[in-house]
């Protein structure tokens, strides 16, 4: 076989069907300008091609690296290297991730590509599987950070071989970091006030939060309302995060659907694929050390998946020193003020602290009772914030004073000898005549005329 069937032969498909336009240009069966139209070139790259073959023959349409071992190419060694720490540390991590912890606990730094190419050579496979791409109109950022705030708990095993528990999370619209993250074992009004408490604490109050419409943010109620009812000023109770956020000054918008908070509803499914393999590595099992680990994560996502926002002026407003947190994201209820300054909550009798000899809340006095998980059971009796202790018993009513009253000495009767029996006593002649006979004859005549009267 001849050098130049050789070359032939070795070619691609592609290369043939190059070699042959060429090979037709030459020949001036085609113009340089149709040639570029078949092979998908520029005009000059088709005159390249046809100068290069008519000085050196076909070989000159095979690309000159066939064959060669390319400078920066990882050796077979490496290769193994990094499927072999794939399968034994990083199996649930995707690419992008394994790519990324090879860079910060291996110092391997390599693309993408190749990471993709080595691994699907090893038939290993994404843990995250990707998604036919949709097409969906986006809504446009808001132009400053703190202007939006989405918010939104996630249920998920995030620790490997642990239960299912919620993720409460806040991520801003404008710029897509993470606010704030707290683990719960289920979607609670606390874990929402933590997340609060964290952005507040962090970057400061938001002008609005946008979530969806569970029975933490908005009361089942609303809209049963009834127009009469409307037409006459009445109005749904606020549920305890719509009083919070109503005396933060933040207006609550909700959403009608996931899609409408896809911000969030992406973080979360960036956070599933990355954070419990992250839990793996730094050791995590317990909800505790997770929300204590949360901190520096998402330091690190924001660096990583952060965006500048359009104007680079924040919304976020400082909190106002005469605010206390603590007193507002909590749970607040009123109650009545009973016998022994105590009140009822809870199926429990608590009773104000006070360092105040003389401080006792009158009977029948309104009180707002605060319960929170971090400052327990305290209460706002005219403005001030008590401590409380909890009773073991209602207080008893105090038993009124009564007066005392003088013993009688004990009655004595006299003898019968006795000078006071034998003082005799007349009887008035008028009134009670001078023997019984007289006074009973009275009595008939008295009776008689009454008779007849009658």
């Amino acid at each position: 076989m001849s050098p130049m069937r050789e070359e032939i032969f070795a070619v691609t498909q592609r290369e043939i069907t190059k070699l042959r336009v060429v090979n037709q240009t030459i020949d001036r069966v085609i113009t340089i300008r149709d040639a570029a139209k078949l092979l998908n070139l520029s005009e000059r790259q088709v005159i390249r091609l046809k100068k290069g073959v008519l000085q050196h023959g076909a070989a000159f349409i095979i690309h000159k690296n066939r064959g060669r071992k390319p400078n920066r190419a990882i050796s077979k060694d490496a290769q193994d290297a990094i499927v072999e720490v794939n399968r034994k540390k990083y199996q649930e991590a995707n690419f992008n991730h394994f790519k990324e912890l090879l860079e910060e606990r291996e110092h391997i730094t390599v693309s993408y590509s190749t990471v993709h190419r080595i691994l699907s050579r090893a038939s290993i496979m994404s843990p995250q599987n990707r998604r036919k791409p949709k097409a969906h109109h986006r809504r446009k950022r808001m132009p400053q950070k703190g202007m939006l705030v989405q918010i939104d708990a996630s249920p998920y095993p995030w620790i490997i071989g642990g239960e299912v528990v919620s993720l409460h999370g806040a991520v801003d619209d404008a710029t897509g970091e993470i606010l704030a993250l707290f683990f719960a074992k289920n979607e609670c009004l606390n874990g929402y006030f933590q997340v609060m408490e964290q952005m507040i604490t962090s970057h400061g109050i938001p002008i609005s939060i946008y979530c969806d419409k569970h029975t933490i943010f908005v009361s089942p109620k609303k809209d049963k309302l009834a127009i009469e009812d409307q037409l006459q000023g009445k109005q749904v109770k606020l549920t305890q995060f719509g009083r919070a956020m109503e005396e933060l000054g933040i207006t609550v918008t909700t959403a009608h659907s996931p899609q409408a908070k896809g911000r969030i509803e992406r973080l979360w499914r960036t956070l599933q694929s990355r954070l419990p393999i992250e839990f793996k590595l730094a050791g995590i099992n317990t909800l505790e050390a997770a929300n204590a680990f949360l901190a520096q994560f998402i330091t690190k996502y924001n660096q990583r998946f952060g965006t500048a926002p359009e104007n680079p002026n924040t919304a976020f407003r400082a909190l106002d020193a005469d605010l206390d947190l603590d007193t507002i994201l909590c749970i607040k209820d009123e109650r009545t003020i009973i016998e022994g300054g105590a009140f009822s909550y809870g199926g429990n009798y608590f009773k104000l602290v006070t360092k105040a000899k003389d401080f006792a809340p009158l009977p029948r006095a309104r009180i707002t009772v605060l319960k929170s998980p971090k400052t327990g059971i305290r209460a706002i009796y005219k403005d001030e914030v008590y401590e409380t202790v909890l009773l073991e018993d209602r207080p008893k009513r105090p038993v009124p004073e009564q007066k005392t009253q003088k013993k009688r000495s004990a009655r004595t009767i006299p003898a019968a000898d006795h000078p006071w029996r034998q003082i005799q006593i007349q009887k008035p002649k008028h009134y009670y005549g001078e023997t019984d006979s007289e006074i009973l004859a009275m009595l008939d005549e008295l009776f008689s005329s009454t008779r007849a009267w009658a």
